[in-house]
């Protein structure tokens, strides 16, 4: 499972090569640029994030797009608007084309250690994370939701990317 959980940030990060844009001027998009997470980034909100506690200022990528087997610096800058307590939770799904990879509940506390970050959250909060994707990505596409919420079922932010691997 803690494999898993360590496999999707890696996913969020390489998602960012999945914003081509194809469109002829006749055409318009179906990605709604308004719920697009500001930076350097494939990722999107689930909603407007207006009634979200995490208020992310932006979440960058480099490279950008992120490649297998090489390094991805992930930076991100947020603001908890109200203080994040333990027991707040990440549902958190991976999928592979229509194949569900992983569908679990995280513990967020747990999880911000991961970038040197302690519960209760709360304020301004900065952070650099350093990975190594896997040079063994099998080609195809990836889709990743993380909705986040506090112990309360309060809900913190919820994320969705996806990206294409050839």
């Amino acid at each position: 499972m803690k494999l898993s959980l360590s496999v999707a940030p890696l996913l969020l990060s390489t998602l960012v090569a999945s914003k081509s844009f194809l469109f002829g001027s006749q055409q318009q998009p179906l990605v709604d640029d308004s719920l697009s997470v500001p930076g350097n980034n494939p990722l999107e909100f689930c909603a407007d994030p207006t009634n979200y506690i995490l208020a992310i200022d932006h979440v960058d990528l480099d490279p950008n797009p992120p490649q297998k087997g090489k390094a991805l610096q992930i930076k991100a800058k947020g603001n908890f608007t109200e203080e994040v307590e333990q027991g707040a939770y990440i549902n958190l799904s991976v999928r592979y084309g229509l194949i569900t990879l992983v569908k679990t509940t995280a513990d967020l506390c747990e999880q911000m250690k991961e970038v040197d970050e302690s519960c209760p959250l709360e304020g301004v909060k900065d952070f650099t994370k350093d990975v190594t994707l896997p040079k063994e990505i099998p080609p195809g596409t990836y889709t990743v939701l993380a909705d986040v919420y506090t112990q309360e079922a309060k809900q913190v932010t919820c994320l969705k990317a996806t990206v294409h691997f050839s």
